[in-house]
């Protein structure tokens, strides 16, 4: 069997074992998915790329130490890795933003991409649905730090709420308070920007 159909924790296997190429097929299988969440994340290419190569040299650190203990989630270990160094140099530059306090939510807890419907009846309406989810990806960006980072984890990387919590060391309702101011503050965006998020 190749290294590019063995699942990451043989792969850790062989790369703990001096088997370098192993390692590869991990960066390989995960750089696009861990630098995009980083550039997501802190809208700085530069920045960005600084954080996925601390992020890694840590990766390969620890591998190299054995002290990985994923229990087959080397991904979420890897985002975690790099959340913390995120978090990390918000707070070395001052710009980490708290968790905005505005109108007080209904307590209902919804995707946000629930609000985005729209049948793709014909090309004219595909081209619709494109704009808004354009639209709503410009939004995302002017949220405060903690809640653009869950709506990224959650809609992008497809995470759970626990998985979220677990990762950025909240408890569930935070995230999913996070989630919901997040909601709210996005239709307040597109409610001043004037962007329909719905026919």
């Amino acid at each position: 069997m190749e290294n590019q159909t063995l699942p990451d924790d043989e792969l850790i296997h062989l790369y703990q074992n001096g088997n370098e190429d192993a390692f590869c097929q991990l960066l390989e299988r995960y750089k696009k998915k861990v630098f995009g969440y980083i550039l997501n994340v802190v809208r700085d290419r530069a920045i960005a790329e600084d954080i996925f190569q601390e992020t890694f040299f840590k990766v390969i650190r620890t591998l190299k130490k054995k002290q990985y203990n994923g229990e087959g989630k080397f991904i979420q270990w890897v985002i975690r890795i790099s959340h913390n160094l995120i978090i990390d140099n918000f707070r070395q530059n001052g710009k980490i933003s708290t968790v905005s306090k505005i109108v007080k939510p209904d307590g209902k807890v919804v995707d946000v991409f629930d609000v985005v419907k729209v049948e793709q009846r014909s090309a004219e309406d595909c081209m619709v649905k494109k704009q808004i989810l354009q639209d709503l990806r410009q939004l995302v960006e002017h949220l405060p730090f903690e809640q653009r980072e869950v709506v990224i984890l959650r809609h992008y990387y497809d995470l759970s709420f626990k998985e979220i919590a677990d990762m950025t060391n909240v408890s569930i309702n935070t995230a999913l308070g996070r989630m919901r101011y997040a909601i709210i503050n996005l239709r307040r965006l597109a409610e001043h920007h004037k962007i329909a998020l719905s026919e």
